[in-house]
């Protein structure tokens, strides 16, 4: 199972034995990148929102603290709905095929992303426009589980084993570019609008361009997953989804460990993304124009450093670079709250280096993960580590850091991050199977 020889070294366009031409790892690179860009992008659209509109419109009631905290708790419930998401997807993939799993999951996605442009205000709703909104981010997280489609782990399977590094870090690239979108439509709609314009409906329209990017994400997922060359390689390469609890007698070291190895990568994708902006809004006298700016350039940094990371993987190892990645997220733990307090120049410096450093470690994180596990069970290790991960690293990231900066000071949000690091070398130290393998991902 774990022979060189039950991978290709050039798998792109062969022939099947029934005369069809096999998906090329460029064809699914390309759906990879699509729906995660949707799904990252989606992401974004509801944490700037949670800092910059519901706490006036869902939690006008308390001060403007307080509502950033309340948002971002319910930010977090979609991180603690993911892995009952991917328990109720797999076993709709079981049942009926993973493209009705797929399909059912997007157009969920994008229905609750929708209505939450729809929804009332606390003033003409009460708190049903809280329930509300608390549901349609429940069914974002159980959209976001079934959302795992294993392309991510097909493309560095029939990748070429001297660039399985590259292509291992393409699905991560939709994190800065769904980043970039978001920030700059709403940096043009807080622009063209005015103050209150934007909070009466301007707000509303990126949710609403969320529902049609995920359109576009189903069918361009689904132009591959529908092919019977797409299940063929799925079969070959067993990546199948098998029932949590065996997966979990089998492997429950392995998702032990793997929650651990990308901790310090995913708390650190908060750390630049949502928790500057809240803390730039609430406490300093930066525009939101300004930032969003800042925002979208840093990112752009992060696509660099994620390309480079598919570079340096496949030439000094996957293993050393995400050690190093923690070492530097560890690094940054120190100097970022001097950086964040150091003004303007300050901030450009903690969001460019930020993101270069969690472009790094990102670029390979996820991909380290599937290599934890064999065959058997390679499909659904990957989700379950995936979920715990994002919900332990990343889905209580934005407001622990808030509450802990707010009552401690800024260096105290540097520790929660630096406590991420640190779990992370630890994991990576532990596990010897994060090398590129025949059967990687």
């Amino acid at each position: 199972m774990n022979t060189t020889s039950s991978t290709p070294a050039a798998p792109s366009a062969a022939p099947t034995s029934h005369g069809r031409h096999r998906v090329s790892p460029s064809d699914i690179a390309v759906g990879v990148i699509i729906g995660r860009t949707s799904e990252f992008f989606d992401f974004f659209v509801f944490a700037i929102a949670a800092v910059i509109v519901f706490p006036q419109r869902i939690f006008p009631f308390v001060d403007p603290l307080t509502g950033t905290l309340l948002s971002f708790a319910l930010l977090a419930l979609a991180f603690i709905a993911r892995p009952l998401g991917s328990v109720m997807f797999m076993s709709l993939d079981r049942r009926h095929g993973r493209v009705t799993k797929l399909t059912v999951a997007l157009f969920l996605m994008g229905t609750a992303t929708v209505a939450m442009g729809l929804i009332p205000s606390y003033e003409s709703a009460g708190v049903w426009a809280i329930i509300i909104l608390a549901a349609l981010r429940i069914a974002q997280g159980l959209a976001l589980g079934g959302a795992w489609d294993g392309m991510s782990s097909l493309l560095a399977l029939t990748s070429p084993r001297d660039r399985r590094g590259f292509y291992a870090m393409l699905p991560q690239l939709g994190a800065p570019i769904g980043l970039i979108v978001a920030s700059l439509l709403f940096a043009y709609l807080a622009a063209n609008l005015t103050a209150q314009d934007f909070l009466d409906w301007g707000w509303r329209y990126p949710f609403f361009v969320a529902f049609s990017v995920n359109v576009v994400a189903l069918f361009a997922r689904l132009r591959i997953v529908a092919t019977e060359e797409f299940a063929e390689l799925f079969e070959s390469r067993e990546l199948q989804p098998t029932r949590i609890g065996k997966t979990l007698r089998e492997d429950g070291g392995a998702v032990l460990i793997g929650i651990f190895v990308p901790l310090a990568s995913f708390a650190m994708f908060h750390m630049v993304t949502v928790y500057p902006l809240s803390w730039i809004y609430l406490y300093t006298n930066e525009t939101l124009l300004s930032f969003l700016i800042i925002e979208a350039v840093a990112a752009s940094f992060g696509i660099v450093a994620i390309l480079l990371s598919g570079w340096l993987a496949d030439r000094i190892g996957r293993r050393n670079l995400l050690l190093v990645g923690a070492l530097l997220i560890g690094c940054f733990a120190a100097l970022a709250p001097l950086l964040l307090s150091a003004g303007k120049t300050g901030e450009l410096v903690y969001m460019i280096a930020g993101f270069f450093i969690l472009g790094l470690s990102f670029g390979q994180s996820s991909g380290a993960v599937a290599s934890l596990f064999e065959a058997r069970n390679r499909y659904t290790g990957s989700a379950i580590v995936s979920d715990l991960a994002w919900m332990f690293g990343a889905g209580f990231a934005p407001l622990t850091a808030l509450l802990l900066s707010t009552w401690l000071g800024l260096s105290a949000a540097g520790l929660y991050l630096l406590s991420g690091a640190i779990c992370s070398t630890i994991a990576i130290l532990m596990s010897g199977k994060l090398e590129f393998r025949a059967v990687d991902r």
